[in-house]
């Protein structure tokens, strides 16, 4: 729930921040993800074995904390730095990504492993729950 809150928050200030475009919030989400974990979430999707479905369903407790985190930093600087358009926004939101992106390495080096995971965290009844709404 927080999640799609803190992304709520996020696109709410980039409106006012002058992002227009709706695949202009897909290139600055990819920012924030490739700075945060080294990769686009549509590699993220492919390394899960994902096609149509929510990445974020499908992600590890890690992956959503950091992914959150990325998006939350984003948000404040957002804020402070009162960036105008895309472009503006655009660097702001690799800022933002760097910093959760440096928070997962720090993560990494401690524990010796990885944050990304392959594995796929959606519950099997729950999988099976949104497959057979698909149909």
């Amino acid at each position: 729930m927080r999640s799609i809150a803190i992304r709520e928050e996020l696109t709410e200030e980039w409106k006012k921040h002058e992002v227009k475009k709706q695949v202009e919030y897909a290139i600055l989400t990819a920012e924030i993800s490739k700075a945060t974990f080294g990769i686009l979430p549509s590699e993220h999707k492919k390394q899960k074995g994902l096609q149509r479905e929510n990445l974020r369903d499908h992600m590890s407790d890690l992956e959503l904390i950091f992914s959150m985190l990325g998006e939350a930093s984003t948000t404040a600087i957002v804020k402070t730095k009162h960036p105008k358009g895309f472009v503006e926004n655009r660097r702001v939101a690799k800022e933002g990504g760097t910093i959760a992106g440096n928070a997962r390495k720090a993560l990494e080096i401690k524990t010796g492993e990885k944050v990304l995971t392959k594995k796929n965290y959606l519950p099997v009844a729950q999988q099976k729950k949104l497959l057979k709404n698909k149909k």
